[in-house]
């Protein structure tokens, strides 16, 4: 669209001028070379910079422009030069004050009633506030989409956990009977067993080989009580005492395990009477596997450390070794049921220690988590509810 003027000198009407210079967008008109010929009183308003002094610049409006813009609106000159229309070029602008602001400009070219042309003239409005409730429309989207994702995420993850808990449940089932069918023949056996030791005399040349058998019976009937315990954990009732007594126990009953390992155990001292109301076999059956687990992780001269503490109504016993780690491959894994990292070292269980534990102490409300990394050790956290309602 091209701007027809009154046949009048528009430059020398006061009426027109007073009408132009009270337009709220920055208003400027040029020659048909862009020779600056008037600019309204806006532009000290959006920029700080009077009309005189706007009228004084040899390549207006460059100075008043970003430098990461000023080849654009070179452009928008050139255009407008050659008569062409435009209409919401965005660019930034910089006020007197140093500040950054985001302006759009239109052109289009002007013709004297009597078709002579004129120049071109040039509008440009503030869209600072605009571009700034654009960018915040960006961040809301990019935040929407973030949470849309993290959602999906958890949704997946959870899917995954069931699927998981379906196959970790079936597992458990079959253990379960599998240890059922397995403990009938092994009571028969451990009662003639029995029967048959008793006749043979301490100094019987291979009485040492009876022994042996008596603690394999034990082991397969400890391994059949686990896979029970996996799927269906027997209920005990809630009873109070002092945490720590329950891991000097447990530190005790495996001093010869320690011993023969070459492991220091250590229990963090002082850290005040905490008394719980737990079932307190299960929590010395957690405490054992996972004491015993670090144990059997470490090397030689290496260090067992049990650390206690609470938060809120929480009690957090850390158990950590300084063995070699588990690998990333392997670190999701070592809560399923016969799965271990111990195949190198014989007669160190089948994997259901964790799987148990983790089992038990689910059942009261509590978690077990790990951090481990080749190299760097493992601890695992036992996070106990102080109190569980009693049975």
């Amino acid at each position: 669209m091209k701007t027809t003027l009154p046949t009048d000198d528009v430059f020398n009407n006061d009426c027109f001028r007073a009408i132009a210079n009270c337009t709220y967008d920055w208003e400027s008109w040029h020659t048909s070379a862009g020779r600056l010929l008037w600019v309204n009183a806006a532009v000290e308003r959006m920029t700080g910079y009077s009309p005189e002094e706007c009228l004084a610049m040899t390549d207006y409006p460059l100075p008043m422009v970003a430098p990461e813009d000023r080849d654009k609106i070179s452009q928008v000159l050139q255009q407008a030069q050659a008569d062409q229309i435009g209409n919401d070029v965005e660019f930034r602008a910089i006020h007197r004050k140093g500040h950054e602001l985001w302006m759009a400009v239109s052109w289009q070219p002007m013709f004297h009633g009597n078709g002579k042309h004129l120049g071109f003239r040039t509008s440009i409005r503030d869209i600072t506030e605009r571009n700034q409730l654009r960018e915040q429309l960006k961040l809301h989207a990019a935040h929407l989409e973030q949470l849309v994702q993290e959602r999906t995420a958890q949704i997946t993850q959870l899917e995954k956990n069931r699927r998981k808990m379906e196959k970790l449940a079936a597992l458990g089932q079959l253990a379960a009977g599998v240890a059922h069918e397995v403990n009938n023949p092994l009571a028969g056996i451990r009662n003639a067993f029995a029967l048959f030791k008793a006749d043979v005399p301490a100094e019987h040349e291979h009485f040492e080989l009876l022994e042996l058998i008596d603690r394999e019976i034990e082991r397969i009937s400890s391994i059949t009580h686990l896979m029970y315990q996996l799927y269906r954990p027997s209920a005990q009732c809630a009873t109070s005492f002092l945490i720590d007594n329950i891991i000097e126990d447990v530190i005790r009953l495996l001093e010869p395990a320690a011993g023969k390992a070459q492991v220091r155990v250590e229990q963090e001292a002082d850290t005040g009477d905490i008394q719980v109301t737990l079932p307190e076999g299960e929590v010395k059956q957690i405490l054992l596997n996972l004491i015993q687990n670090a144990i059997q992780a470490s090397a030689p001269g290496g260090t067992v450390s049990i650390r206690v503490r609470t938060h809120s109504e929480t009690v957090k016993v850390q158990v950590a070794d300084h063995g070699s780690g588990i690998t990333e491959e392997n670190l999701p894994r070592i809560f399923d049921p016969f799965f271990s990292t111990k195949t190198s070292t014989p007669r160190q269980g089948m994997g259901l220690g964790l799987s148990v534990s983790r089992s038990l102490i689910e059942a009261m409300g509590g978690s077990i988590d790990v951090m481990s990394a080749p190299g760097s050790g493992t601890c695992f956290t036992a996070s106990f509810p102080q109190f569980i309602q009693q049975s």
